[in-house]
C-alpha cells in the first residue's frame, strides 16, 4: 500500500510494519541488526520512501552513515549541517516538506524533495542515532509518519540504550 493512502490506512500499515520489526528483532537483536532490519522493513513498506536509514552518533557532534536502503548516503554529517544535523542538535524530529526551503540542506541525493528525520534517544536523553527517511516527492511525510516513526525510535532508544543486545 503506498504512503499516499488515507491516514487510517497509513496508520494501519505502520502498525503492521512495527509488528514485523518487533517480531524480527525479538529479545536478542544487536543494535546494528536492529537498524538494518528497521531500515529494510520501512523502506519496502512505503512507496514514497526513496532512502531510509540511520546515521549513528560517532563523536561529540558527528554522525556517520549506518545501515540503510536506497542509493548512497552521505558518509559523515556534522550536527551543525542539514536536516540530520538539526535533528541531532535539537533532539527533535525534523519534518521537511520541501528540502529546498531548509537552510543548509545537504543534498546527498539531488532527487530528494522532502525528508523526515527522527532522533533515537535513550531514556536518559542521550542521542545514539537519527532515523532519516527521504522522498523524491514533495511533502511526502505528515503527522502520521511523524507519530509512528517517533514511537518506533523511542522504543529503539529504550531497547538499545546500552548498545549491543536488547
Amino acid at each position: 500500500m503506498p504512503a499516499s493512502a488515507d491516514t487510517a490506512s497509513k496508520s494501519d500499515l505502520y502498525t503492521d510494519v512495527r509488528r514485523r520489526i518487533d517480531a524480527l528483532l525479538g529479545d536478542d537483536a544487536d543494535w546494528v541488526a536492529a537498524m538494518a532490519t528497521t531500515a529494510c522493513e520501512l523502506h519496502h513498506a512505503f512507496d514514497l520512501y526513496d532512502w531510509t536509514g540511520f546515521y549513528r552518533v560517532v563523536g561529540e557532534r558527528q554522525l556517520m552513515v549506518g545501515p540503510y536502503q536506497g542509493t548512497h548516503g552521505c558518509l559523515h554529517i556534522d550536527f551543525d549541517r542539514g536536516v540530520c544535523g538539526a535533528a541531532a542538535r535539537t533532539k527533535e524530529t525534523q519534518l521537511v516538506p520541501d528540502v529546498e526551503e531548509f537552510p543548509d540542506h545537504i543534498a546527498c541525493s539531488s532527487s530528494t524533495r522532502s525528508e523526515i528525520v527522527v532522533p533515537v534517544l535513550t531514556p536518559d536523553d542521550r542521542l545514539i542515532a537519527v532515523l532519516d527517511v527521504d522522498s523524491d516527492a514533495l511533502a511526502a511525510f505528515d503527522d502520521t509518519d511523524q507519530t509512528h516513526l517517533k514511537a518506533l525510535c523511542t522504543d529503539l532508544g529504550r531497547r538499545f540504550a546500552h548498545g549491543g543486545t536488547a
